[in-house]
């Protein structure tokens, strides 16, 4: 019985050796896969054989130690390392490798949810991030204004070349100083022509046919389809974009015609504005045309300006009646529309009010790019206290018209004043130092981040969030089931799957291109197999002496 016992003992040991020989196999075999976590074999007795279970000590005796012979090994567990590997880097932007704990999360063609440290990711024909086996990468996606949306596992995706995005610009800000100091502004320019007649020789009005204006005695200076071309008309010393006016057929008037100027030029004639600007007819026929008050709102037509395809080229002369006074500053800025169009505006703060602990500023914006030719597309006063500091604006948006452009329209932008001080300084500046919004361009690269934020860069020099990396921690990550293609599975002592973003709830970093190399250690792998070959030889020489001893056995029956 005890040679048979033997036999046995010896085979369980040869059985334990070789599952040892397969686990150290195993690693050697991976010991370049990308993301591979070695394991280790670990051994338990089999039953042992009680010949005798010991007895108690006594007065007269000391006690024995129970006599048992071990029946053999066993596989007790076989135990992955999850501890993590060396970082290869690889300079390919696709590659990631998690610094930390946690998993990438890939959806198989089945729609199952897997996990890997394998971060040898490539691009599909479709833009989506790839395994090699062509799970598709889950993470986050953006919505239309590039904001991430949490908690929804979406196929990632990297639109390089094919993504082309603009947005209409809602906000911008602005940043200087305003010379509080300076003269409170009062009145803007006046221009006049000269005196001007209807047929009968009347000074003209509002309503006087533009067929029929005429200088004193002289022939008329339009006729019907004349065009007028006003082009150089200077506003702050900046020329006004030019604008043709058809003169049409009778019925239009001097009025029509003074609204049309009042438009091209961008008088902001809101109820309140200082200056009292303006177009009209003065009561001796003349036109007269009234800015607004500030400096930088300086009105200028020089003779050659304003030219007409009749008979009389230059029809009208203007004079300055009256200069424009008033501390202002002026800057200029581009804003887009919902399809990425580029539109100048100018706006120009002028000071209007200044008493004891208070002074208000008022801007006045204009945009030739409007749509319906009315320059002007907005006003507001803006409240500095006796410290200069910002207090409020009522009204900071202005609106620009895009009717006709085949973008959103209207196009509302709110003015971030909050930067601006009211304090005494040289001279009033002010510059735009940011907008919200984006001309057209096309995603031509990208990044990613430690918190697995994909950013990408836009032919505009754009560079937003296009999506995010998702990750998965488990509990009890050694509890996984391993399958084929590197990817575990959910197992029944994992624990659940907690997908969040990197760099939260436990979850590791990435790293862009770079790759984590097998945790392997090939000179420990080499021991082990020296151990486990030992011990296979030696379980092996076990059974041999069994037999040999067994065959005397049956020598000594024989004779």
């Amino acid at each position: 019985m005890g040679l048979t016992s033997a036999l046995y003992t010896g085979l369980s040991g040869l059985n334990s050796s070789q599952f040892s020989l397969d686990v150290i196999g195993d690693n050697i075999a991976n010991l370049n896969t990308t993301g591979f976590k070695g394991s280790r074999t670990l051994f338990q007795t089999q039953f042992a054989r009680t010949l005798s279970a010991g007895t108690k000590p006594s007065n007269g005796q000391g006690g024995t130690n129970p006599v048992q012979v071990g029946l053999g090994s066993s596989v007790g567990a076989i135990q992955r390392s999850m501890l993590p590997g060396s970082v290869e880097t690889t300079a390919v932007p696709s590659d990631l490798a998690i610094e930390g704990n946690g998993f990438f999360v890939l959806r198989t063609p089945e729609n199952e949810e897997v996990f890997t440290r394998d971060g040898a990711f490539t691009l599909s024909a479709d833009n989506r991030l790839i395994s090699a086996d062509g799970f598709f990468v889950q993470g986050y996606g953006i919505n239309s204004n590039f904001e991430l949306i949490p908690g929804n596992l979406v196929d990632v995706s990297i639109p390089v070349g094919t993504l082309t995005t603009a947005r209409a610009t809602q906000s911008l800000q602005l940043d200087g100083i305003l010379n509080t100091s300076g003269t409170v502004a009062t009145q803007g320019t006046i221009l006049r022509s000269q005196v001007l007649h209807d047929a009968g020789g009347n000074p003209i009005t509002g309503a006087t046919a533009l067929t029929a204006v005429r200088n004193p005695g002289g022939a008329p200076l339009f006729a019907n389809g004349d065009v007028i071309t006003i082009n150089g008309v200077k506003r702050g010393g900046r020329d006004i974009p030019g604008e043709s006016f058809v003169v049409g057929t009778t019925g239009v008037t001097v009025a029509d015609f003074l609204a049309w100027m009042d438009d091209v030029i961008g008088i902001e004639t809101t109820a309140g504005v200082a200056g009292n600007p303006g177009v009209a007819v003065t009561a001796d026929g003349r036109l007269e045309i009234r800015g607004n008050a500030g400096t930088q709102n300086a009105l200028s037509i020089q003779p050659g300006t304003l030219l007409s395809s009749g008979a009389e080229q230059i029809p009208f002369s203007f004079s300055e009646i009256q200069s424009a006074n008033g501390e202002s500053a002026h800057t200029s800025f581009i804003v887009y529309d919902s399809i990425g169009t580029p539109l100048r505006v100018d706006l120009t703060m002028v000071l209007e009010t200044r008493t004891t602990g208070q002074s208000i500023w008022r801007f006045y914006a204009t945009a030739a790019d409007d749509s319906d030719i009315k320059f002007d597309v907005g006003t507001g006063t803006v409240e500095f206290d006796s410290a200069g500091q910002y207090v409020q604006s009522p009204q900071n948006t202005f609106v620009i018209n895009r009717v006709g452009s085949g973008a959103v329209d209207p196009l509302p932008i709110q003015i971030q004043f909050n930067r601006l001080s009211g304090l005494t300084a040289q001279e009033s500046s002010m510059v735009m130092s940011f907008q919200d919004g984006f001309s057209t361009g096309t995603l031509i690269d990208y990044s990613i981040g430690q918190d697995g934020i994909i950013t990408g860069t836009f032919t505009n020099g754009l560079n937003q969030t296009i999506g995010q990396i998702a990750m998965a921690t488990f509990s009890n990550p050694a509890g996984l089931l391993a399958r084929s293609n590197n990817v575990f599975f959910i197992g029944p002592n994992s624990g659940e799957a907690r997908i969040t973003a990197p760099l939260t709830l436990g979850a590791g970093k990435v790293t862009s291109g770079a790759l984590e190399i097998s945790n392997v250690d090939l000179s420990r792998e080499f021991i082990n197999l020296i151990t486990s070959s030992t011990a296979f030889s030696a379980s092996s020489r076990v059974i041999s002496t069994s037999d040999s001893l067994l065959q005397e056995l049956l020598l000594i029956a024989r004779r």
